[in-house]
């Protein structure tokens, strides 16, 4: 085999043992004579499969009893759509609050607005460049309001919330796309916590809705049907044929991290590989860390050279050295290392010996 590190901040890698696994079943997946792919939603088999991925689920992320888990589609994205039409009735007031800290948290802000909601945006980090998560505290939420969304993890610009915010009796709704099961999290301070698959948990085309119970059953009744959290929830998430293989690989990906230890350890190893990288970029002055420490992501690391030729060139020979999709997202130029749950702590070694190597043989004028 020939694998890089793939830094990629989605689309990303996969456990090394989970793809193994997965292999190993690919053709034929236990005694069924077929593969997952081939795989009726309905039959025996694959109830199994969805039932265990759940089961596996729940057991890591210590969810609460009283919280639905939905395997839908359709991506996160589709849910900034979903979640007021489902929640927006919840008070009389129908309003929704939004805190804005970066590209999602604002699309899901004007989705809100596109579909004529009456919603707020009651923080933003947009004149500092999104380089830190805004401070929310219970005063600056009202609480006539039926939710407060957030993004907690910043894929583009590498910030991430290091507390839970205080929202009193309103719900507080959370993106967790791109550090879910990367630590341990408590799931009964939020009312709904939804994350796209392919950053950390399988590949595309699987979302997951964690949603407490009492949350359900408030969209109207003119709400699309798949996007009515409660249908999905009394269906098993099966009211169509849920992305069967990807719910497979995400609980292939829960069954392992249970394996290792649970949470605890995924954060242990995730800490020390991010602190190998924040080290670096915190005692030298050849590259720049824009984000403010107490709002750093621990698994998207963003940095710029200073020079945009320079941060060309450095994807471009990373690439080549095996350090693959270290080009930062193109509404912000420079640098981004996803170093996701997959990515083991050599590929982070790696690249820092390459960034030392950079700098040495393209010195700044």
């Amino acid at each position: 085999m020939n694998r890089v590190y793939n830094f990629s901040a989605g689309p990303s890698m996969l456990p090394m043992p989970v793809l193994q696994r997965a292999q190993s079943e690919l053709i034929c997946y236990g005694e069924s004579g077929m593969s997952v792919m081939e795989m009726s939603h309905r039959s025996p088999d694959y109830e199994k499969i969805i039932a265990a991925a759940e089961a596996n689920l729940r057991t890591l992320m210590n969810i609460p009893d009283n919280y639905k888990v939905l395997f839908l589609q359709g991506g996160a994205s589709t849910q900034f759509s979903a979640i007021p039409l489902n929640l927006i009735n919840l008070k009389p007031a129908k309003k929704a609050l939004y805190a804005v800290s970066g590209q999602f948290s604002g699309k899901a802000y004007k989705e809100a607005q596109k579909m004529g909601f009456n919603a707020k945006c009651i923080a933003t980090t947009k004149e500092d460049n999104f380089d830190h998560v805004p401070v929310i505290t219970k005063d600056m939420v009202d609480q006539d309001a039926s939710y407060l969304h957030i993004c907690f993890n910043n894929t583009i610009y590498g910030t991430k919330y290091s507390y839970i915010p205080d929202t009193g009796d309103v719900p507080l709704v959370a993106d967790l796309s791109s550090c879910i099961i990367s630590e341990p999290i408590d799931v009964s301070r939020f009312g709904v916590i939804y994350a796209g698959a392919q950053k950390n948990m399988a590949p595309a085309g699987l979302t997951l809705v964690i949603v407490r119970e009492d949350l359900l059953g408030y969209a109207d009744e003119t709400i699309p049907t798949m996007l009515d959290w409660k249908v999905m929830a009394d269906n098993g998430s099966m009211y169509n044929t849920p992305p069967c293989y990807a719910i497979y690989m995400a609980g292939l990906v829960y069954e392992w991290i249970n394996s290792i230890g649970g949470l605890d350890v995924m954060k242990e190893m995730n800490e020390k590989k991010a602190a190998v990288l924040y080290d670096y970029l915190d005692t030298q002055d050849y590259y720049k860390a824009p984000v403010k420490a107490d709002s750093r992501s621990m698994m998207n690391v963003t940095f710029v050279t200073g020079d945009a030729d320079l941060d060309k060139k450095f994807a471009s020979e990373a690439a080549a050295a095996g350090l693959k999709n270290l080009k930062g997202h193109r509404s912000v130029g420079g640098m981004r290392a996803s170093i996701y749950n997959a990515m083991p702590y050599d590929g982070v070694v790696a690249l820092v010996e390459f960034m030392k190597k950079f700098a040495e043989e393209n010195p700044k004028a």
